[in-house]
């Protein structure tokens, strides 16, 4: 069991260096407290290789990958637009923060869980557990992809503090534009290129977007806000 943990833990720590799981929880972290987003991501990657090392010990059979990750795309193009819009409540309503923390601890842990299904640490550890001992491989896998993504969350916590607040709101809503874009397009066109390449066409988008929204004169972005304010 111990030599399955520690394998399993290199493996997928290893795996998710420089994935897109790291940037969902750098961006997560832009907006929400550190522990609610480590707390999300754990909460998902144990029921995510919980499926994994049972699919790999017991079924050897594949899920429907690609339509979970359509769906995962999806959610993720509608936490964009919620990031957009903004939380519902008001300064009024701060005595009410926990109902923001509880919302965010289920978008991250929803968005992880459907954007783990069917991704390559998933299959790493549905491989894994086919050979070595499911617990080892489970607790292992868990750990190593909450310790590269707390990396992340470092960094996202981190630029939070030091970042515009419209900077931070419109940076995260390109990157969920940009998962949503490439989860899509990979359930719909698997062991293509599409994917990777429609979401560096929507990062481009975005990034030259919010700089255009950004470096507008002040005057023109506060007409802007009043006729959103103003009632229809």
């Amino acid at each position: 069991m111990l030599a399955a943990l520690l394998l399993s833990f290199g493996v997928i720590f290893v795996a998710e260096l420089g994935d897109k799981s790291q940037l969902m929880a750098m961006t997560f972290a832009l907006k929400y407290r550190w522990w609610v987003v480590i707390g999300g991501i754990t909460v998902a990657t144990t029921l995510v290789h919980l499926v994994s090392v049972a699919v790999g010990h017991y079924l050897g059979v594949a899920l429907p990958t690609h339509l979970i990750g359509i769906v995962g795309g999806v959610a993720f193009l509608v936490f964009g637009l919620w990031t957009l819009r903004g939380d519902s409540l008001d300064d009024e309503e701060r005595t009410k923060a926990d109902r923001v923390t509880k919302s965010a601890f289920i978008a991250v842990a929803s968005a992880f869980f459907l954007a783990e299904l069917g991704d390559k640490t998933m299959l790493a550890t549905v491989t894994l557990a086919s050979d070595n001992d499911w617990a080892g491989v489970w607790i292992g896998s868990t750990l190593g992809m909450v310790a590269a993504d707390a990396l992340a969350i470092v960094i996202g916590a981190t630029l939070g503090k030091h970042l515009p607040e419209r900077l931070i709101t419109l940076g995260a809503a390109t990157l969920f534009f940009v998962f949503g874009v490439w989860l899509i397009l990979e359930g719909l066109l698997p062991g293509t290129p599409v994917g990777p390449i429609a979401a560096a066409v929507v990062l481009a988008l975005g990034i030259a977007a919010t700089s255009w929204t950004l470096t507008r004169p002040t005057a023109d972005r506060h007409s802007d806000d009043e006729v959103t304010a103003s009632p229809r």
